[in-house]
């Protein structure tokens, strides 16, 4: 009896050791998946507030950050920026914005593929679409290094 309850004991420790590197990863992934929520929390709520330049403290301030849209490629934080600006001129063209259907899908330690959909309330009428994001983790925290945003067509009344 003694030699089957060791058996099992080491059997048990063994597998424990074994499933260790899963829990881990599997928490990490859980930690990187709310960083990366809050961000995007954080994005809609400067939206909201009419603050398109806290908004882009999601995105990589770096030359190599890149959107893509219905006009084609913008490269750079700044000419993202500018872009924002001059699409979304004052606070009832930016209207209120809300973020749905979040899935966030690991492509390593460092890095994460965020689908999702996107949608503006505004009086002179709604608008949305759906959205692919990678994200990178920075030393200051999870960015967004590329945008693929696209709108979707009115939906007829």
């Amino acid at each position: 009896m003694k030699k089957t309850c060791s058996s099992f004991c080491a059997g048990a420790f063994l597998l424990v050791l074994a499933l260790a590197p899963c829990a881990t990863r599997l928490a990490a992934q859980q930690g990187a998946r709310q960083a990366i929520l809050a961000v995007l929390k954080s994005q809609q709520a400067d939206w909201n507030k009419g603050d398109i330049r806290a908004f882009m403290n999601g995105y990589w301030n770096s030359p190599d950050l890149t959107f893509a849209g219905t006009n084609g490629f913008t490269r750079g934080w700044e000419p993202v920026l500018l872009r924002y600006e001059k699409t979304y001129a004052d606070k009832a063209a930016m209207g209120t914005l809300e973020f749905s259907d979040l899935e966030v899908r690991p492509l390593g330690s460092d890095a994460a593929l965020v689908l999702g959909k996107w949608h503006l309330q505004r009086r002179a009428g709604d608008v949305g679409g759906v959205f692919t994001l990678v994200f990178h983790k920075f030393s200051e925290g999870w960015r967004i290094i590329h945008d693929h945003t696209t709108q979707s067509p009115p939906e007829p009344k």
